[in-house]
């Protein structure tokens, strides 16, 4: 299957032989297909739906074999890359500065090179951008990112020649992946550091990982001998080539359009893990009534609302307690999960936007137009655009996992005697401690994450001499919020299994139907307590389900 992300930039992504990626989709990560599997159609419906588009970009970001495969560019991408060139090809012989093209970059722009000097200029450009430091980058991030350049230079505002996102289009579909280091992007004159990476393998010099015949497992080994074994031929870059291949977003959109998916993901699980903690824990479903959050107005609590009543439907827990109860109102963490999970969910929906928006742009400078033909020297390489959304939905991440480890402290801690609990879900309390660290486990986890909000772009640092004197950080934006979501899985997972834990101590009651289907789920990979055991195994084996 081709690309689509390569389409014309006149369509939108999918258009032309791939309709299901116009409008939104239901994408689950792996995991989450087979923990929601059963519930995710009938209760979540298009709930947190992720855009096509960008479950394509993650499609291809996580890829092994045909799933990960890109095939050729589409024809049309094509006709528009060569109208796009032959703009930058005439302005090399009308005697005017073209920034990039036939000048030095950022500082130095005000400095000519000479035509003959062209290619040399495109490759030390490339060469001396490659200055990344640190831990290389995760293979899906560095496949989501090439997807994401592939696509801008395929949408002829860039100038560049077809063959560059040929490369690039082979080197994905045989699973060469450059060694990038984590950290050297300021999220502004594009993700620069990174991309050059990227473009230093393209030329055949650096390190890649793969084996260049689509399989994995070959290690570290040099870019040039990796392309030789698929059949590519080392890309020689001709003029701008260079400098549209390092200087777009790409990072930066990448991480967000996995942290979308995996945001998702998170919300999913959440909801299944309140909904059961609410039985688990014998609260009331009165906070859940329809009128409260229609009088509140605001949409993300009244869907919250919504799906926890559906996941809780049916149930004889709380019908088993609701006379006679002598509780007046639950612990906020439970009462109040609609307004808090609610604002979560809308506080997501800015970075679903701007990487939507992110995934079909053209982040190159300078861009390429014809019809009539112009280069325009701009700034649509700035990150902040992606910037202030992947910092702020490190806040709502935050919520989520904050509320979910305040729901583990109340099953745990047996305050409640109407919950029908033990302390800590203990056999033989004193003697045993059960699932007492786990919730220490999930305060640690927090802990980390509230650090984790502190935002990126507004601690700026000027580059280049000052000219580019006020830049984004969106990808320590992006790292940032990857590694809450990260936390925030175990801290649901925590949930998920304490929650399942106490429904095991209102047997034979049942929970709500779709609630069972997720015990369920859980119980396939984590037994009953029983006696005590080491939880990790049974941590990290519900968060690998969140995961996927």
């Amino acid at each position: 299957m081709g690309l689509p992300l390569a389409a014309s930039p006149r369509t939108r992504l999918g258009e032309a032989g791939y309709p299901f990626l116009c409008s939104p989709v239901r994408f689950y990560a792996r995991g989450m297909a087979s923990l929601f599997a059963s519930v995710a159609g009938e209760v979540f419906g298009g709930l947190f739906a992720v855009p096509g588009e960008v479950a394509r970009v993650v499609a291809i970001a996580d890829g092994v074999g045909e799933r990960g495969k890109v095939g050729a560019v589409a024809e049309a991408s094509v006709r528009e890359m060569e109208r796009s060139r032959r703009v930058v090809e005439a302005c090399l012989s009308d005697g005017l500065a073209h920034y990039g093209i036939n000048t030095g970059f950022g500082s130095l722009s005000r400095q000519r090179v000479g035509s003959e000097q062209l290619r040399e200029l495109q490759r030390n450009l490339v060469r001396s951008h490659a200055s990344g430091v640190g831990k290389p980058m995760p293979r899906r991030v560095v496949r989501g990112m090439m997807a994401l350049l592939a696509a801008s230079l395929a949408r002829g505002n860039s100038g560049v020649r077809a063959i560059v996102v040929h490369t690039l289009h082979a080197m994905l579909d045989a699973d060469i992946m450059p060694i990038v280091p984590e950290i050297g992007s300021v999220g502004a004159s594009g993700d620069l550091a990174p991309l050059a990476a990227v473009g230093l393998a393209m030329m055949g010099e650096g390190e890649v990982e793969g084996t260049g015949n689509g399989e994995r497992g070959a290690g570290r080994r040099h870019a040039g001998e990796a392309l030789r074994e698929a059949g590519i031929q080392p890309l020689v870059l001709e003029a701008k080539e260079g400098l549209a291949i390092i200087n777009g977003t790409h990072l930066m959109a990448s991480l967000g359009a996995i942290a979308v998916v995996e945001s998702a993901a998170l919300l999913r699980a959440a909801l299944a893990a309140c909904a059961m903690s609410i039985d688990a824990s014998r609260a009331s479903h009165a906070f859940l009534d329809a009128r409260v959050h229609s009088v509140r107005r605001q949409p993300g609590q009244q869907v919250v609302a919504e799906v926890l009543r559906s996941l809780l439907a049916g149930g004889e827990i709380a019908a088993s307690h609701a006379v006679d109860d002598p509780r007046v109102q639950d612990p906020y963490c439970l009462r109040c999960s609609p307004q808090v999970l609610g604002a979560a969910h809308d506080g997501l929906l800015p970075l679903r936007s701007a990487v939507e928006a992110e995934v079909g742009a053209v982040t190159d400078n300078p861009l390429v137009f014809t019809a009539p033909d112009d280069i325009v020297s701009a700034g649509n390489f700035h990150g902040m655009p992606l910037a202030i959304p992947l910092d702020s939905a490190c806040i709502a991440i935050a919520h989520i996992a904050g509320i979910s480890e305040r729901r583990t402290f109340w099953m745990l801690s047996a305050f409640d005697a109407e919950s029908h609990l033990p302390p800590y879900m203990a056999k033989g309390a004193g003697l045993s401690s059960g699932l007492m660290i786990a919730q220490y486990v999930a305060a640690a986890c927090c802990n980390e994450i509230i650090g984790l909000c502190t935002p990126a772009s507004p601690a700026n640092v000027g580059t280049s001499a000052g000219i580019e004197d006020y830049n984004s950080f969106g990808p320590r934006s992006g790292w940032k919020l990857l590694r809450a979501l990260e936390l925030a899985r175990k801290v649901v997972a925590i949930e998920l299994l304490c929650a399942a834990e106490g429904l095991e101590y209102h047997r034979p009651l049942r929970t709500g139907a779709m609630v069972e289907r997720v015990y369920d789920a859980v119980r396939e990979r984590v037994l009953p307590l029983g006696q005590d055991r080491p939880p990790t195994g049974d941590i990290e084996a519900i968060a690998a389900m969140i995961e996927g």
